[in-house]
């Protein structure tokens, strides 16, 4: 029973990983998330529901579109994998939680749409960003890192949640503006400060604080190793949010304690 349970849950997370890869597409063209249905991003030819199902499409279908036969990129069975692991993987952190569980997959997943967008053309989307300030507001009475006070005063959450949303944005507008005033250039982006927000608001000051740590550390590392390979100048920008998406997601297995200031 535990593994037929554990086995609906990642199909649960694979068919949202199969949405997040409409929004990663659709959401930068400014695009209709609903409609049209899915299509063949090369001949166009609507994807029909038994060529649409997460992971093992692709797989029977050889990783090429059966209308023109042209290759599918791997990237997407690869998300719908990935938010499947993480779906499974946050169930079995959060036991007895089944709610939280699912709304932290949910945020998980936005986070990687974040990451890939910002990718992609580096620019991280209001609709993701400030979309999980709202919903971490929103299921903050599940959030096991939100204080409910010895009484477990539910309406206590929120509170919490709008207090880390608000020391994650100021952080980032603090870094952005110190970094301006300092390079004479920007060096930390508006959506990188609202992106920071989003996850104060799911994972609270300390989330949001040790997030940016964990991300900028991540980001040094891995320009370090493209210097070293000749492939990035230091002129060269990298995008951020990947790197902070990634530790938020980290932040929602565990907090570490880089931010105990802000306990």
């Amino acid at each position: 029973m535990r593994l037929f349970e554990l086995a609906a849950v990642a199909a649960y997370g694979a068919c949202w990983g199969s949405f997040l890869n409409v929004v990663v597409w659709r959401l930068p063209r400014e695009e209709s998330l609903v409609t049209p249905r899915s299509r063949c991003p090369r001949c166009g030819k609507a994807i029909a529901w038994h060529d649409n199902i997460p992971v093992l499409s692709w797989l029977q279908l050889r990783g090429r579109c059966r209308g023109c036969r042209k290759p599918v990129p791997a990237r997407y069975p690869l998300v719908e994998l990935a938010t499947a692991l993480l779906t499974a993987a946050l169930w079995l952190r959060w036991p007895g939680r089944p709610l939280w569980a699912a709304a932290a997959a949910v945020c998980a997943g936005a986070l990687l749409a974040v990451a890939l967008i910002d990718w992609d053309t580096f620019l991280i989307p209001d609709e993701l960003s400030l979309g999980l300030v709202v919903a971490g507001l929103l299921v903050s009475p599940l959030n096991p890192y939100m204080d409910p006070g010895p009484w477990g005063e539910w309406w206590r959450a929120p509170w919490w949640s709008l207090r880390g949303a608000l020391i994650g944005f100021f952080l980032g507008w603090g870094l952005a503006a110190a970094g301006e005033w300092w390079l004479k250039k920007e060096a930390f982006g508006g959506g990188d400060v609202k992106l920071l927000a989003g996850i104060g608001a799911w994972t609270g000051g300390v989330g949001a604080y040790d997030a940016l740590l964990l991300g900028s550390f991540l980001g040094a590392a891995y320009s370090v190793f493209l210097l070293a390979r000749g492939r990035l100048n230091r002129a060269d920008p990298i995008p951020f949010g990947p790197f902070l998406a990634a530790s938020a997601v980290f932040n929602l297995f565990r907090l570490l304690p880089f931010g105990w200031p802000l306990l």
